[in-house]
């Protein structure tokens, strides 16, 4: 039986804690962890060559020595730009993520979402954000759920796996709990809250969710799992909130782009307004 989660519960830590001064960080280093712990996204439908070579130059751009002001962690793109993106960010610290697995609906046979999983790995994908059947779920479904992730984390090889809840059709926050739970226990190496392509994406009391169950899980294993907030975190404000949870919740071991991400697209120029 998983946790029923209080929801009231949930919202007075989140007031809590955003009411907390940061604790590892000053502002400008606040402001730079998180530029080096975003994942850089463009997810469209008119996505192109061009659109690819601007957003990967844009993530080393970033880069300013004398102002110690970092690289994003990475880009994540669609797996047929993968190569291209590969091929300019070579050298850099700038990992190359890519949805793969029937992104976003997640409606595909495993046997087809299991082949673009390995093809975008065969293309150099250093991380596949994968999203889990959240219809299946719903039924009460969670062994094929978990089963798929664990066939998906496979066919990653080397790669990096992050699985998408898609938390805002999970319907409830005890949902998101039990989800976060299979994406865990079947070898997820980050859970994400969602995939932006939906109107409710990441929430603080989602995000508040899935660190409890991070949280336990560490408490119980040892074992450090991946967070990755996204969609809908677009200003220097919002982000600062994430992660005083963050480092309330779950503290040092995360407090570093192995560990955390935020996916984003507006997020980066408006932190790096804020470093410069």
């Amino acid at each position: 039986m998983s946790k029923i989660v209080n929801e009231k519960e949930i919202q007075e830590r989140i007031e809590y804690y955003k009411s907390l001064p940061l604790k590892h960080f000053d502002e400008a280093s606040a402001y730079r962890f998180i530029l080096n712990s975003i994942d850089l996204t463009t997810l469209e439908g008119s996505d192109n060559k061009q659109k690819i070579n601007d957003l990967c130059h844009k993530a080393l751009q970033f880069k300013m020595e004398e102002k110690n002001i970092p690289t994003t962690a990475a880009v994540c793109v669609y797996p047929t730009f993968v190569a291209q993106a590969k091929e300019i960010l070579k050298g850099s610290n700038v990992k190359v993520a890519a949805v793969a697995g029937a992104f976003p609906a997640g409606q595909s046979p495993i046997e087809i979402k299991v082949a673009e999983v390995e093809y975008t790995v065969a293309q150099g994908a250093d991380e596949i954000d994968m999203v889990i059947s959240r219809g299946k779920f719903l039924e009460g479904n969670y062994q094929e759920v978990y089963d798929e992730i664990v066939a998906i984390k496979k066919a990653c090889g080397k790669a990096r796996l992050k699985v998408i809840l898609e938390t805002g059709e999970l319907q409830s926050l005890t949902n998101i709990y039990k989800a976060a739970e299979i994406a865990i226990e079947a070898g997820a190496d980050f859970i994400k809250t969602s995939t932006g392509k939906i109107p409710v994406n990441a929430t603080p009391e989602s995000f508040l969710t899935m660190l409890d169950v991070l949280k336990a899980h560490y408490d119980k294993t040892g074992k450090v799992v991946g967070m990755k907030p996204a969609g809908g975190i677009a200003d220097a404000e919002t982000a600062i909130a994430y992660l005083k949870i963050l480092e309330n919740v779950l503290g040092e071991p995360w407090l570093n782009n192995h560990y955390f991400r935020i996916g984003a697209s507006r997020l980066a120029d408006r932190i790096y307004e804020k470093c410069i």
